[in-house]
């Protein structure tokens, strides 16, 4: 099975077929006999109820959290916190205090994407660039959906030592040139030259006060 969709669809056509089957010589089949016993369960209550089994994870410095051996990512904003976890049959999602800041597929479902707040994956919003999704589709088109996550939370990392432009400079590099890590984004990016610091006109020797005359001859 490719994923849970498919194995539940594939459990109904079993039930259904399930419903036409005798047990040794009972005169009424498994379906005639639910249809006697349907009336009889108490009515489900009307109030909403949480299902979810809730686990209270710490996120590691690789913006991660494990919850059942296995890791989901969070924006990069919440490392070192400690998060609210839900893990339902299919799903998993993340909060902060009451907020939803990620939901992912439970376990390793293939053919489900990930969803994060992308206002939480660093401390600036403009970090979030069509680049980044670019080299991250690509990245996972070979990784995989799980390890490709994993890149890209490395590359939003370097954020936090390097310029923005330099590291969206590296990301373009390294994807033009095929190299899907984030060593290779960082190698690229490191390429580039730092910015200068802008000086204060006052320092200048040029300014007014720097500036030296010959000095003014009494008498005169």
């Amino acid at each position: 099975m490719d994923s849970l969709a498919e194995l539940n669809a594939l459990i109904d056509e079993w039930d259904a077929a399930d419903d036409a089957r005798r047990i040794g010589s009972r005169p009424h089949s498994v379906g005639e006999h639910f249809a006697i016993e349907r009336p009889l369960p108490a009515r489900l209550p009307t109030e909403p109820f949480e299902t979810g089994r809730l686990f209270t994870p710490r996120m590691d410095r690789f913006s991660q959290v494990t919850v059942r051996q296995n890791q989901y990512s969070v924006p990069i904003r919440l490392i070192g916190r400690t998060v609210r976890v839900l893990l339902h049959a299919s799903k998993l999602v993340i909060f902060d205090g009451r907020r939803e800041v990620a939901r992912h597929c439970a376990g390793a479902e293939a053919g489900c994407a990930a969803r994060l707040d992308r206002a939480g994956t660093g401390p600036r919003r403009r970090q979030v660039h069509p680049v980044h999704d670019a080299w991250w589709a690509a990245v996972r088109k070979i990784r995989g959906d799980a390890e490709g996550t994993r890149a890209l939370i490395q590359v939003l990392l370097l954020h936090r030592g390097m310029a923005h432009e330099h590291v969206v400079a590296g990301i373009a590099t390294a994807l033009a040139a095929g190299a899907l890590t984030p060593d290779a984004v960082a190698v690229e990016a490191a390429k580039l030259p730092k910015p200068t610091r802008s000086r204060s006109t006052a320092g200048h020797p040029s300014h007014p006060r720097h500036r030296l005359g010959r000095p003014r001859e009494c008498g005169r």
